[in-house]
């Protein structure tokens, strides 16, 4: 339009200066100057010689588009097709903190310590007697949430599609045969304070497990029991300790497991936690100990001989599982 209006102005001033005054005082060939210098010179445009006609709505598409074909939709459109859709920030869920309807301390009050005596360097082993008291292993069995219930039960199905029904049941047999032994080699070590004996170092089927933890036995000392029963005289549960001893100083219930899988981190051995803080209290709710106990201890050994994962509870971490405990076994007592 500019550029128009210039050409106009140039024609109608054209035809002003034809008057002889006028050629005289301002030749045209200034004014034709003076028009450039206030003026863009006009740009070739290549489309002007197509066809308009025939290419209208191309020419317009090209000519008149000037901005990026990308909007905020097409830009999200492609990241979608590209990558996925986007993670959406969603605030966290506050769970609700449930409290136990029948609390009861996980440490004593009103339990007292005896002096030492000269047996007491001897650990207790105590039988696990026919109640009908409920285990601690019962009660997390009955108790499990419906996502580890899930998880199991899809891992026993596709153990049973690649082994068979009897592979399965032979191989749950042999796991449980391993960690027995396992037991019973770890308690000879502890009663004789000795190695393992050469029967049990060339047992092909704990070998591994005896030298996984190796390093973790020489951080443990001042056995207080071995393989004995426990149970709670006020919430009326009971168990079977696999150790009480100290490790790296602090008195500990201490749990041994066998894994073909490494678990590096607690949350790993899944309800192990609870069982420990389960047996805690329940020994220091039992008269047969004359000591409490505050800590935990969960040591993975493994089949291969790779080293043992020690997962220590401290007082306030145990204090959590315990809570945690008092729930399942609320929930049992509540179904039975």
């Amino acid at each position: 339009v500019r550029m128009k209006f210039l050409q106009l102005l140039s024609g109608k001033l054209e035809i002003l200066f034809q008057i002889p005054f006028c050629q005289k005082q301002f030749p045209f060939v200034c004014l034709t100057t003076s028009v450039c210098l206030h003026s863009k010179k006009k740009k070739v445009n290549g489309y002007e010689h197509v066809d308009q006609e025939k290419y209208k709505n191309l020419v317009y598409s090209v000519t008149s588009y000037k901005t990026s074909a990308q909007t905020p939709e097409t830009i999200f459109e492609e990241d979608n097709l590209l990558y996925g859709p986007p993670d959406k920030h969603r605030p966290p869920v506050k769970t609700e903190i449930k409290n136990p309807k029948n609390w009861v301390p996980l440490i004593n009050p009103n339990k007292r310590i005896p002096p030492l005596n000269s047996d007491s360097h001897l650990p207790r082993k105590i039988a696990l007697q026919n109640t009908k008291m409920p285990s601690v292993t019962r009660v997390l069995q009955q108790t499990v949430s419906p996502q580890q219930a899930f998880y199991l039960e899809r891992w026993k199905q596709k153990m049973i599609q690649e082994l068979g029904k009897e592979g399965f049941e032979e191989y749950t047999k042999n796991l449980f045969l391993q960690g027995e032994l396992f037991h019973a080699a770890l308690e000879s070590m502890f009663l004789s304070e000795e190695t393992a004996t050469k029967e049990q170092r060339d047992d092909v089927t704990i070998s591994g497990y005896i030298s996984s933890v190796q390093h973790v036995l020489e951080d443990i000392s001042e056995v207080k029991a071995l393989e004995s029963a426990v149970q709670h005289e006020t919430l009326q549960y009971l168990g079977l300790v696999d150790c009480v001893a100290k490790y790296r100083g602090q008195l500990c219930v201490i749990d041994w497991k066998t894994s073909e899988k490494p678990k590096p981190f607690l949350k790993n051995t899944f309800d192990n936690p609870l069982q420990v803080a389960a047996y805690i209290g329940a020994i220091n709710h039992d008269a047969n100990y004359d000591f409490q106990v505050r800590c935990g201890l969960i040591v993975v050994a493994y089949k291969n001989g790779s080293p043992a994962h020690p997962h220590f509870m401290g007082p306030g971490l145990c204090s959590q599982y315990w809570n945690k405990w008092l729930l399942r076994l609320e929930a049992y007592m509540d179904r039975n």
